[in-house]
C-alpha cells in the first residue's frame, strides 16, 4: 500500500501546482514494483484504487472549491461529492494495478505495461471525465515532445510508463535482457525537432473582461459590462477580435444583444469571435462560439461538443448536485465541427474544457483550420492550480497539431501558444485587459492530426491481447492467484 501511495504522490507532484516534472519517468515505478511482488489481484486492485483516489483527490482538489462555492453544496456537501468523484476516478488506476501485476512477470513487461497505461488513459474521456495525462508532464521536454505531433500526448505517456517499468525491473533485479527495450528510445532523436520560434505575421485582439462569476445580472450590470467590452474591443488595426467564454447572459437570439454585437463588428470593421448561449430545436441551451464578419453579419456558429460535468450538465450518479452555470436546464452537446472562414483562411475554436480532448481538437485542424482558438472561463477555479493545469493541456494541443493557439479567458490565463507548445504571450490574470497579439496561419498536417488516437487505442488492444495470450493461467482461491505453466 505504501508503495502504491508513493506513486500517487509522485503523480501529484509532477503537475501544477508543483511541477516536479523530472518525476514523470519514475512515477510509476513504486506501484509497479509492488504489483510485481503481490500475487493477489484483489490486493493489487485495492492498492491501485487507493493510489488512484489519492491522485485524483490531490490533483483535482479544486473541484471541491467549485462545488462548494459555485455549486451551492456548502463545505461538507462539496467534500462529500468530491470524495465520491475521486473514488470513481480511482478505479482506472485500480484496474491498471490489477492487470499490470500479470504483465510484470513476463520478459516483455516494459512495452506491455506501457501499452496498458496509455490505453487506460485513453478511456478516461469516454467514461465521463478526463484531465491530465502523464504525458502532459513532458510539455517542456524537447526530446519526448518530438512524439507529440506523431502519437499525441499518449506517446509521451507510453515512454514515461516504460521508463517507470524499467526502474521497477532494475529494483527487482530482473535480467538485464528484459531492459533491452530501452534501446528503442534513442530512436526518438531521429524524429523532427520542434519548429524554431517564429514571429507571427497576423494580428488579433484578445479581450479578458475579468467578469465576476457570481455577478447578479440586471439590466444595469449587463449594460455596464457591454460598454466596458466595447471599449476593450476597440482595435484600430482591424484585427480579429476574440472574447472568451464568459459568465454573462450573452444571447445572440435576443434582438437587442444581437444588434449590440453586430455593432461591435461593424464599428471595428473586424471579424469578431465571442462566446454565448444558443438553443437547439428542443430549446435546450448550447454553449456556443459565434463569428460575426466586418459587415455585422453572423458567419457561423460552433456548439460545444464535450461538456463539463457539474458545470454544464450533472451526471446521473450525482443527481443531487447543482450545476455551476445558471441556465434553466442542462446544456445539450453540439454535434458539428466548424471551421470559421476569416479573410480567406480557416479558424477552429474549441471551448474551455474541450482542450482536455486531444482527438476533438485535432478534428478542427484536420478539417482545415489554420489557427486554433481556445475560449475559456476559468473564473470558477478561483486562485487554484487548475488554471495552470488547463494551460498545460492547451499547450499540448498546439504541439500535437503544430498550430498557433490564441487563448482568450475571462480572468486568466490569456495566452498565445506557438506550434511547438511554447508560450509567446501571457497576460496578467485577474485583470481587465485587451492584448494585441500576433500569430501565423499554417496549413501543414501532422500524423497525429491525420490519424488521431490510433496509437492509444492500439495500446489498449495490444495490452488486452498480451493479457489474453499470457501463458500463465490462473485461478482465484482465497484471494490468491495459483499459477502454472511458463
Amino acid at each position: 500500500m505504501i508503495l502504491s501511495l508513493a506513486t500517487a504522490v509522485c503523480l501529484i507532484l509532477v503537475f501544477p501546482r508543483f511541477n516536479f516534472t523530472w518525476l514523470a519517468p519514475i512515477a510509476l515505478a513504486p506501484i509497479l514494483f509492488a504489483c510485481a511482488r503481490e500475487l493477489s489481484w484483489k490486493r493489487r486492485f485495492l492498492n491501485g484504487w487507493a493510489a488512484g483516489f489519492v491522485f485524483w483527490f490531490g490533483v483535482c482538489y479544486w473541484i471541491q472549491f467549485v462545488l462548494e462555492v459555485h455549486g451551492g453544496l456548502g463545505r461538507w456537501g462539496g467534500w462529500a461529492t468530491f470524495t465520491l468523484f475521486s473514488l470513481l476516478k480511482g478505479l482506472h488506476l485500480a484496474i491498471f494495478a490489477a492487470l499490470a501485476g500479470l504483465l510484470m512477470r513476463r520478459w516483455w513487461a516494459m512495452p506491455a505495461v506501457a501499452a496498458l497505461w496509455a490505453g487506460i488513459e485513453r478511456t478516461h474521456g469516454p467514461l465521463g471525465f478526463t484531465w491530465l495525462q502523464l504525458g502532459n508532464a513532458g510539455i517542456d521536454m524537447p526530446v519526448p515532445m518530438r512524439l507529440a505531433p506523431i502519437l499525441g500526448v499518449y506517446g509521451l505517456s507510453f515512454v514515461f510508463a516504460m521508463l517507470g517499468c524499467a526502474v521497477a525491473l532494475v529494483i527487482l533485479r530482473r535480467p538485464r535482457r528484459e531492459l533491452a527495450w530501452l534501446l528503442a528510445l534513442p530512436l526518438i532523436l531521429l524524429l523532427p525537432a520542434a519548429p524554431a520560434p517564429e514571429a507571427g505575421d497576423q494580428h488579433a485582439l484578445l479581450v479578458q473582461p475579468n467578469i465576476d462569476t457570481e455577478m447578479e445580472w440586471t439590466t444595469a450590470s449587463l449594460t455596464r459590462v457591454e460598454r466596458d467590452l466595447a471599449i476593450l474591443s476597440h482595435s484600430p488595426g482591424g484585427h480579429l477580435i476574440i472574447w472568451p467564454e464568459a459568465p454573462a447572459p450573452f444571447y445572440p437570439s435576443d434582438a437587442e444583444f444581437r444588434a449590440y454585437v453586430e455593432g461591435v463588428a461593424r464599428s471595428e470593421q473586424s471579424y469578431f469571435l465571442f462566446g454565448g448561449v444558443a438553443y437547439n430545436s428542443e430549446r435546450a441551451p448550447l454553449n456556443s462560439a459565434f463569428l460575426y464578419g466586418p459587415s455585422g453579419q453572423m458567419m457561423d456558429r460552433y456548439d460545444k461538443i464535450d461538456l463539463v460535468p457539474f458545470g454544464e450538465f450533472v451526471p446521473n450518479i450525482f443527481w443531487w448536485v447543482n450545476r455551476v452555470t445558471k441556465e434553466t436546464g442542462d446544456f445539450a452537446p453540439g454535434s458539428r465541427i466548424v471551421e470559421f472562414k476569416v479573410n480567406g483562411h480557416q479558424l477552429g475554436a474549441f471551448i474551455c474544457y474541450e482542450s482536455a480532448f486531444p482527438d476533438l481538437v485535432r478534428q478542427f485542424t484536420r478539417g482545415g483550420a489554420e489557427v486554433l482558438v481556445n475560449m475559456s472561463n476559468d473564473g470558477y477555479f478561483g486562485h487554484t492550480s487548475a488554471r495552470e493545469q488547463h494551460l498545460a493541456l492547451v499547450r499540448m494541443r498546439a504541439a500535437e497539431n503544430r498550430r498557433w493557439i490564441l487563448r482568450a479567458t475571462n480572468d486568466g490565463i490569456t495566452v498565445t501558444v506557438d506550434p511547438a507548445g511554447r508560450i509567446v504571450y501571457r497576460g496578467a490574470p485577474y485583470q481587465e485587459l485587451a492584448s494585441e497579439v500576433s500569430y501565423r496561419y499554417l496549413s501543414n498536417v501532422t500524423p497525429y492530426t491525420r490519424w488521431g488516437d490510433w496509437f492509444a487505442w492500439g495500446c489498449l488492444i495490444a495490452a488486452g491481447i498480451l493479457l489474453a495470450v499470457n501463458k500463465r493461467s490462473f485461478t482465484f482461491m482465497n484471494g490468491k492467484e495459483t499459477t502454472r505453466g511458463g
